[in-house]
């Protein structure tokens, strides 16, 4: 039975429907995964399953008994306290109540009068219990209860609003880009959790990697209509190419049509006839169709503004060595960057990453070693807080500075038409930049970024906010990039598609060069690790040890040998059918069809891949 259930739902802001006329059914142990382009309603969609908003149309229904917790985009502005009260505050009243009563009872000078009414007042609410609740969450995710909330790095703000979430021991939970601003450290220790939790997850996210890693289905918000794809990311992929396939090509043949039924209708009078009405009145019916189609959101267009070519040795650092607050960032770094190189930095936050930028390119002085920077340097900088927006001018005045053209590799081009090129309509481009979305303000930074001629592109976490499409642009873009590229990202599909070499913040200010992206690390650090490893253990063994047999075989019964001989049949069956279900998706009238029976085939298709790999899996133990 499904815990939550969105009937018909629609709901608005102004303008077209964001959701038009949603069905979704949630069940038990799911892991789903919203996508969608910036602003096609996805967090709307988890504020509506959550209750803090009312759809417009049809209704919400949820199973009894069944708890939801949402974990916002942003770190809330007011969260303050202890990090025992911030968490306790996910179970209301009473956790206001024993994140009193810890701090009477941790106080220097205790309240006796004061503990003991919020002692009455929690045995009362037969509250005593979820003090422990709090504490055993607190350890789950290995965090200091004691700790000032203020005073926590980002990746440690986000653990500690994920176990206030967490500590209500909901059913449901709600994530909202849970990887915006942590590290890869803090990724890798999120998905890891989130797979070993047995709850049913619903998340939005723009890390690919997470995706493939966490979701059992994948639910696309696209022109107003929700539409469920079981199975990963890169099943997703593939359907929903051909989806658009079929969709362009009914609205050709429909164009095509309504095309020649125009030119009917222009004929003349015989096209009044009483014979001809029906005819007539179907072309009306056409005309309105095609009004209410909802275009698919178009894609970013970039291209690079190019600068000069710059010297052949674009930055040399010989032996550089930064503190700070008597702490070791950076000790006796050396690198040298040639023309081209693209170079991704891989670290912890905290760990020194913004400061070697900065030592790099010469707007921070070294206590000891030496920078060089090569001849004839044009450097463009992406900055990840933003900061290098105007917030008292617009979109328009942000990029052109009072110019109504800008200049893109030998061609003007009006600033208008520039931006509409980053999906800015001249309205939203004459709006304040204080309306502007995340993902629209990225999105500015990067049409303010390549407007400008730059043969050095540094980037600090570009990625935030932006969706898929927008992403995989991008990379082609830097992919293209005639330049040099520095590039901050704790996106690790971002790295591997985009950079050609990597230094990682390997602590105690050491600086490690590897070739290749954040895969490519992995695998060296992986294979310099095992070898060390090996050679300590050689070094402690003065004779090798005999090879280990391999394990025998073990012997079938008579029901798992017939079992076996059975298998090939059925996989083969499933296979058939897993690709009639699929083939079905494909018709562009299967989503003609009524909400229900659409849900149902999905479901059909999901329990008979679930089959499919349930038989492969059996095939595997028995035949191994």
């Amino acid at each position: 039975m499904p815990l939550i259930t969105l009937q018909s739902v629609d709901f608005s802001v102004g303008g077209p429907l964001l959701l038009d006329h949603v069905d979704l059914s949630i069940e038990p142990g799911e892991r789903i995964a919203v996508i969608g382009r910036n602003g096609a309603g996805k967090s709307t969609l988890l504020k509506l399953i959550a209750g803090d908003l009312m759809p417009d149309d049809g209704e919400v229904r949820y199973e009894a008994g069944v708890r939801v917790a949402r974990l916002e985009q942003e770190v809330p502005a007011d969260t303050a306290g202890d990090v025992f009260d911030v968490v306790a505050a996910g179970l209301g009243e009473q956790g206001e109540l024993l994140a009193r009563f810890h701090h009477l009872s941790h106080a220097a000078e205790i309240d006796a009068h004061a503990l003991a009414e919020v002692q009455s007042r929690i045995e009362a609410l037969g509250a005593w219990s979820l003090e422990q609740r709090v504490t055993e969450t607190l350890t789950r995710l290995s965090i200091d209860g004691e700790r000032p909330f203020a005073g926590l790095s980002g990746g440690m703000r986000r653990r500690v609003m994920l176990a206030r979430s967490l500590v209500s021991q909901p059913d449901v939970l709600l994530l909202d880009e849970p990887t915006n601003h942590l590290d890869i450290e803090s990724i890798d220790w999120l998905e890891g959790f989130l797979k070993g939790w047995r709850g049913t997850l619903v998340f939005i996210t723009h890390d690919r990697r997470f995706m493939r890693a966490l979701a059992t289905r994948i639910v696309e918000i696209d022109r107003g209509a929700l539409t469920s794809w079981p199975g990963d990311w890169d099943n997703y992929l593939r359907r929903r190419e051909e989806r658009l396939h079929s969709e362009a090509q009914e609205n050709a043949r429909f164009d095509k049509l309504l095309a020649q039924e125009e030119v009917w209708i222009r004929q003349g009078i015989k096209a009044r006839r009483t014979r001809d009405e029906g005819r007539v009145r179907r072309l009306k019916a056409m005309r309105d169709e095609r009004a209410q189609r909802r275009e698919q959101t178009g894609k970013v267009r970039m291209e690079a503004a190019q600068g000069d070519a710059s010297g052949r040795k674009v930055i040399e650092a010989k032996n550089v060595s930064v503190s700070l607050g008597g702490r070791a960032i950076l000790r006796d770094v050396s690198t040298t960057i040639m023309r081209g190189d693209r170079i991704g930095l891989i670290g912890p936050n905290g760990s020194g990453k913004t400061t070697l930028l900065k030592t790099l390119l010469g707007d921070l002085v070294p206590d000891s070693g030496e920078v060089r920077l090569g001849s004839n340097l044009q450097i463009a900088y992406f900055d990840q807080y933003r900061a290098t927006l105007r917030e008292d001018w617009n979109a328009i005045e942000n990029v052109a500075e009072g110019r109504e053209f800008v200049e893109l590799n030998g061609k003007r081009k009006h600033v208008i038409g520039y931006l509409q090129d980053f999906l800015f309509t001249p309205e939203r481009a004459r709006a304040p930049i204080t309306r502007l979305s995340g993902g629209e303000r990225n999105r500015l930074l990067l049409a303010r970024l390549f407007a400008q001629p730059s043969n050095l592109l540094v980037m600090d976490e570009p990625t935030n906010d932006l969706d898929v499409e927008t992403l995989e642009l991008l990379e082609d873009l830097l992919g293209d990039y005639a330049g040099t590229l520095l590039l901050v990202s704790h996106d690790r599909d971002f790295l591997d598609n985009v950079v050609t070499s990597t230094l990682v913040m390997e602590g105690d200010g050491r600086v490690g060069e590897y070739v290749g992206g954040y895969t490519d690390w992995l695998r060296q650090r992986g294979a310099d690790d095992g070898t060390a490893r090996a050679a300590a253990r050689e070094s402690a063994k003065p004779v090798a040890a005999a090879p280990v047999a391999a394990p025998a075989k073990r012997k079938l019964s008579f029901k798992e040998t017939r079992e076996l001989e059975s298998l090939p049949a059925l996989i083969e069956t499933l296979e058939g059918e897993v690709a009639t279900l699929t083939e079905a998706l494909s018709d562009p009238q299967f989503y003609s069809r009524d909400a229900a029976a659409i849900t149902a085939h999905n479901a059909k298709l999901a329990d008979t891949q679930s089959r499919l790999d349930a038989a492969y899996a059996r095939w595997s133990e028995l035949d191994g």
